[in-house]
């Protein structure tokens, strides 16, 4: 029973505090599922987060439902995705409702204006996490290369990021498991 109140905890914290949708809500998530309750480490999120976004919908229902999936099942999932949209049902009733009627008051316009920088340093901070665990593994160079690699394929050619990552994830599956067929091959042929 305490895995469901935790994971209703970790997701209604983090969609009620996810202003502005999915990208600000990544690493308030991150803080929940890797830090408060480590479910996962930053290598898993950091896979879990690259495959919700290659997929259609709304991020930060899709982590709540593999997450909650992964952490207690079926029940699991239901309750990540019910916590993860209570807020946001519950907010846009009473803010939208309230906002409206002051939505041309400066203090309002200053508090929306104020959010972006905050979401801003809080996707940095996620990247550059991201970043040093992708220096364990291909080092500095390599991961320069691969942010430039991706800067060139979304931005300049406009190929939508989840062709890239669906790419990287097949090169990874595939490339990987050929990578050791070599070298056992090469093993093997130097043993005899």
């Amino acid at each position: 029973m305490k895995q469901y109140l935790d994971l209703f905890v970790a997701f209604f914290r983090s969609g009620m505090l996810g202003f502005g949708g999915g990208p600000s809500a990544i690493p308030l998530v991150h803080k929940e599922v890797v830090g408060t309750f480590k479910w996962m480490n930053d290598e898993e999120f950091g896979d879990t987060l690259a495959l919700a976004n290659a997929l259609p919908g709304p991020i930060n229902t899709k982590m709540a439902g593999y997450i909650g999936y992964r952490v207690a099942g079926i029940l699991g999932l239901f309750t990540a995705i019910l916590s993860s949209i209570l807020p946001t049902i519950a907010l846009m009733i009473i803010l939208l409702t309230s906002l409206s009627a002051f939505k041309d008051q400066p203090w309002v316009q200053g508090m929306t204006k104020a959010v972006v920088p905050v979401v801003g340093v809080m996707l940095a901070v996620l990247t550059w996490q991201f970043f040093q665990n992708g220096q364990k593994g291909m080092g500095w160079k390599g991961n320069l290369a691969m942010v430039a690699v991706s800067f060139v394929i979304m931005e300049i050619l406009g190929i939508h990021p989840g062709v890239l990552i669906a790419g990287l994830l097949a090169w990874a599956l595939f490339g990987r498991e050929k990578k050791a067929e070599t070298e056992a091959v090469e093993k093997e042929r130097k043993t005899i």
